[in-house]
């Protein structure tokens, strides 16, 4: 029987990483009353005005369902505004939104700048290329022979 050896495994240091960024952003992100998924759908919300709620789903990487009470809270506190209704509905950032997302991004890339203080450019570089490779190969179906 093959078993993975945690010492060497990338899917376990990817586990680690993940874990302990995750941990830093709940901690920084706390401050603003923000969680991860509130920051990520701000992030992209403001870089991609209009995005769809089916959309925003798949880029916080939560279900649809999930997505209707995150933006409930998001409009409630007047971060978000809705346009439009149902497939034709629209998200965009309010003004109090994109204040609060200038504040929590600037913190999120302190924590990012962290993380990766021990690589230099190139490095950075082949980290982001070689994690974008990994998740291809798990998510773009095998060609065919």
């Amino acid at each position: 029987m093959s078993q993975v050896d945690v010492d060497t495994s990338i899917g376990y240091a990817l586990k680690r990483t993940t874990s302990a960024l995750r941990a830093a952003l709940d901690e920084c992100l706390r401050d603003l009353e923000l969680t991860v998924s509130q920051y990520s759908s701000l992030e992209l919300i403001s870089s991609r005005p209009g995005l769809s709620n089916a959309d925003l789903a798949r880029g916080v990487f939560v279900s649809r369902q999930a997505t209707h009470q995150l933006l409930g809270g998001l409009r409630r506190r007047n971060l978000i505004e809705v346009i439009g209704e149902g497939r034709e509905q629209k998200l965009l950032l309010t003004a109090v939104g994109a204040s609060r997302l200038e504040e929590a991004s600037a913190a999120v890339a302190s924590i990012e700048e962290q993380m990766l203080g021990g690589l230099d450019r190139s490095r950075r570089k082949l980290l982001l290329d070689s994690l974008n490779a990994c998740a291809s190969a798990l998510t773009t179906p095998p060609e065919a022979d």
